[in-house]
């Protein structure tokens, strides 16, 4: 089922039909003290004005009039203003603005198997009123779970950090899960005449069981990576000084020589505090 345009004509040249109706009725009240016929023709008339009238409707700005005809769908009117239709229609509003949607926090585990809270923001509005109003029983509340459902699905497909610079996860790759999320959403909205405009996830930490571990586990993470970086700048500038040492001819150095160079200099690169120099005054080898 499909939306398409429902039968309405503009209100107020109808409204102006209705009055001049319900001005003939009463010349026809008028006449009836001639003719009594005319008096019935006057009433008659009344009870069509009055049938009429039940039929004049509002349109809002970026909102549907659903209309149906003896429980059939009969269309959608989507002109703003005052609308009149068919009087044996039924109508129902449906509002096509912008509109949030956020989650509550889901407690789920992340492809690592660690328990994690996440949460998102939807950002969605009805482009298929039929869709919205009959393919699902309430689509505000189809929105609601189905979103909650994308939600945790996805969580469970990323690690809440990961092991390397190519490997997606949920805390340092945000557009790209912010992105898969949307699309999770959209699948499962489009059969209830939604667009899913933007999902982003607003709140990701880990459970509160496991939070303290994972912070230690954290903060060894950068310690190490730290370190790393250290060694691997302290083992090139070392590298360098004996390259630059021999090319110069500053020294020749023998093996022994170089390796208390290199334990010498990564001493000092490397260490956490600053080295107290000791300064031979002998010969090189005393």
């Amino acid at each position: 089922m499909n939306e398409y345009k429902g039968f309405s004509v503009a209100g107020i040249p109808f409204a102006v039909a209705c009055l001049l109706l319900a001005a003939l009725g009463v010349g026809c009240y008028v006449l009836a003290a001639q003719t009594p016929l005319f008096g019935g023709v006057g009433v008659f008339i009344h009870i069509c004005t009055a049938f009429l009238l039940k039929s004049f409707f509002q349109v809002a700005p970026n909102e549907g009039q659903v209309l149906q005809l003896f429980g059939k769908y009969a269309g959608t009117v989507r002109e703003e203003g005052l609308r009149w239709t068919n009087p044996f229609c039924s109508r129902r509003r449906i509002s096509l603005r912008v509109r949030n949607f956020e989650s509550g926090k889901l407690k789920v585990n992340d492809s690592d198997g660690n328990p994690i809270e996440i949460a998102a923001v939807v950002v969605w509005q009805v482009v298929d009123t039929a869709e919205a109003m009959f393919c699902v029983d309430d689509y505000e509340n189809f929105v609601r779970i189905q979103s909650e459902s994308a939600l945790r699905q996805m969580a469970q497909s990323y690690p809440y950090d990961s092991r390397s610079d190519h490997e997606p996860s949920l805390r340092s790759h945000g557009e790209e899960i912010n992105s898969h999320l949307r699309d999770q959403i959209q699948t499962r909205l489009g059969k209830a005449g939604v667009q899913v405009t933007e999902a982003r996830i607003s709140h990701l930490a880990y459970a509160q069981e496991i939070a303290q571990a994972m912070l230690q586990r954290q903060q060894a993470g950068a310690i190490v990576a730290a370190r790393e970086r250290i060694v691997e700048g302290a083992v090139g500038m070392v590298g360098m000084a004996l390259e630059e040492l021999r090319k110069q001819g500053v020294v020749e150095l023998d093996e022994e020589r170089k390796a208390a160079m290199v334990s010498n200099l990564l001493v000092v690169l490397c260490g956490e505090r600053g080295t107290q120099p000791v300064l031979n005054t002998g010969t090189l080898y005393n």
